[in-house]
């Protein structure tokens, strides 16, 4: 249901990556889908280099882990 709000949110933070603005695992990008009520967010500690769109993580807008 949220394969491609993934997608794009880990395909965002590996910009990140390969242009080295992050150190180690900190930094990350999320995106918000407002007509879903939800947003995708890379999680703390993944390393970039195992990182996969599958790990990404999907909240509601109030915190609440809806999948990953």
């Amino acid at each position: 249901m949220y394969r491609k709000l993934k997608e794009r949110v880990y395909e965002a933070n590996m910009e990140l990556f390969h242009r080295k603005l992050i150190v180690y695992t900190w930094g990350n990008v999320s995106e918000v889908d407002r007509e879903k009520g939800v947003m995708a967010i890379k999680p703390s500690g993944v390393d970039y280099d195992k990182l996969t769109p599958d790990d990404m993580v999907i909240v509601d807008l109030n915190g609440n882990k809806v999948e990953g």
